[in-house]
């Protein structure tokens, strides 16, 4: 079950009617049913890795009563390294386990050692395990760093790890937002409701007429990027950068949106990287989730930017090369994280990793001014570059696509796989960009226009759009599912 299907939405509209007006003044009764809804939404994929929620789920809400019960540092540091392993050790068999062993065959292979490839398991990649995994470790470490107290409320627990907006592709909650939520009454709220439905509409136009639109292209280029010459390759990777951003940032809203129909405030996942000065910005506007995640478990237990100068960028690379890890069993993920690594480090070691902390782009002003303007496009083309990594199936392909980026460029007309214009994409992206421009100071809001003209005229144009880039024939997952 996914977002942008009918069944999901009819299984949306079920869920939304119990739970208001038959639990309504029953926040228990409430909680029960988002557990079954969730586990349903879940276990639509594959129910046989219920289980692995529900252990997970299980360990962690006995762990974090263990930590708190006690005062003893050593006692309470087992504990949270129980977790830390358990966790670890789930998310390591399902989504590494073949991956080391291939690396580890492939080391011995090139020393000109022989082995045997009996070692690998046909493991199936459980949906989002990523995702709630980290979910459920970050409570045991709240607990464990005494920022909240354990419930004792299982089922609420259970809720909170796997509620379904946000089970398979984040953002990473943390207990101190999400449980606490849901261990209170809720209260049903008109203006959140439509505040609700308008990101919900806003992530599947992303989705629908962005991601899913310029995903044959994408596909095409970087099956076949040995038969183009490089500005075929710059246009592939280009367009990648915008149908990541429409398929994940699309997902999150989506997310965001749904929670806000049962009353939960989920936290902001994007905020317009693609108009970010510098590469820090950018993390501080991607998948804000995670980032923030490894900046509150890794990067500030680790020391932060505590100590020496050569610890703090050892920090940071410690935490880009776990991010591209994170992200996906193989080399081309690891390579991504270093690239980024190496991209962050010089902007952390001027000073100037958070001057954009509190502030958009053109932040007092319509237009950005020109430095403004050569920073966002600076920033994008290494990002975008970076991407050729995150995109490739091998790290092979990888440098053989920036070879040829480097070694044949030339210029031939492009022609889409499916016989489309491609110029009705060119200037979908580009109108899709200056909208997002618009509407960057509101991102909570995406159809904030005082003009109730205008939004019914914006609404009309977005759903009319969706219906002429939609295509049945195109895969319709979202890429961050199978992280």
């Amino acid at each position: 079950m996914i977002f942008n299907s009918l069944t999901y939405f009819v299984f949306l509209g079920i869920v939304f009617s119990l739970y208001w007006f038959v639990f309504k003044k029953h926040t228990k009764a409430q909680n029960i049913l988002l557990l079954v809804a969730s586990y349903t939404f879940y276990g639509w994929w594959d129910w046989r890795f219920l289980s692995l929620i529900l252990l997970s789920t299980t360990v962690d809400y006995f762990i974090a009563l263990s930590i708190d019960s006690t005062s003893d540092v050593k006692k309470r540091k087992l504990w949270l390294w129980l977790s830390v392993g358990f966790n670890l050790g789930l998310l390591g068999f399902f989504k590494y386990y073949n991956f080391f062993i291939d690396s580890w065959i492939d080391m011995f292979t090139f020393l000109g050692y022989e082995m045997k490839n009996s070692w690998t398991l046909r493991v199936i990649l459980p949906v989002g395990i990523s995702f709630y995994t980290f979910q459920t470790m970050s409570y045991s470490f709240d607990v464990y760093y005494k920022k909240l107290k354990p419930t004792r409320d299982y089922l609420s627990f259970a809720a909170f790890v796997s509620f379904f907006p946000q089970l398979v592709a984040g953002p990473i909650e943390r207990a101190s937002n999400l449980l606490s939520q849901i261990l209170e009454p809720r209260v049903f709220n008109t203006a959140q409701m439509r505040a609700g439905l308008k990101l919900i509409l806003w992530g599947l136009f992303k989705k629908i007429a962005i991601a899913d639109s310029l995903s044959p292209i994408v596909d095409d280029i970087f099956v076949n990027y040995a038969n183009y010459p490089a500005s075929t390759l710059i246009m592939g990777v280009t367009l990648f950068s915008f149908q990541v951003y429409g398929d994940f940032s699309g997902y999150s809203d989506i997310a965001i949106g749904t929670a806000k129909l049962f009353g939960i405030e989920l936290m902001s996942n994007f905020k317009f990287p693609q108009f970010a000065r510098n590469v820090a910005e950018y993390w501080q506007r991607w998948h804000i989730s995670l980032s923030t995640w490894f900046r509150h478990y890794v990067y500030i237990p680790l020391g932060g930017s505590r100590g020496s100068q050569l610890k703090s960028v050892r920090n940071i690379a410690i935490i880009f090369l776990v991010s591209g890890l994170w992200h996906g069993a193989n080399w081309t993920f690891v390579f991504w994280g270093a690239f980024h690594a190496l991209a962050f480090i010089p902007v952390y070691l001027m000073g100037r990793n958070a001057i954009y902390k509190d502030n958009v782009v053109a932040q007092n002003s319509i237009f950005p001014t020109i430095t403004e303007l050569g920073q966002m496009v600076l920033t994008f083309a290494i990002v975008t570059f970076s991407r050729i990594f995150f995109r490739s199936e091998t790290i092979t392909d990888s440098f053989r696509f920036i070879g040829r980026i480097f070694s044949n460029f030339s210029y031939q007309p492009y022609e889409h796989p499916l016989g489309y214009n491609m110029m009705d994409f060119y200037v979908l992206v580009v109108l899709f960009v200056l909208y997002e421009y618009c509407i960057r100071k509101t991102e909570r809001d995406p159809f904030n226009f005082k003009s109730k003209y205008v939004r019914y005229t914006i609404y009309a144009v977005v759903i009319i759009t969706m219906l002429l880039y939609y295509d049945d024939s195109i895969n319709q997952s979202f890429i961050y599912f199978q992280f």
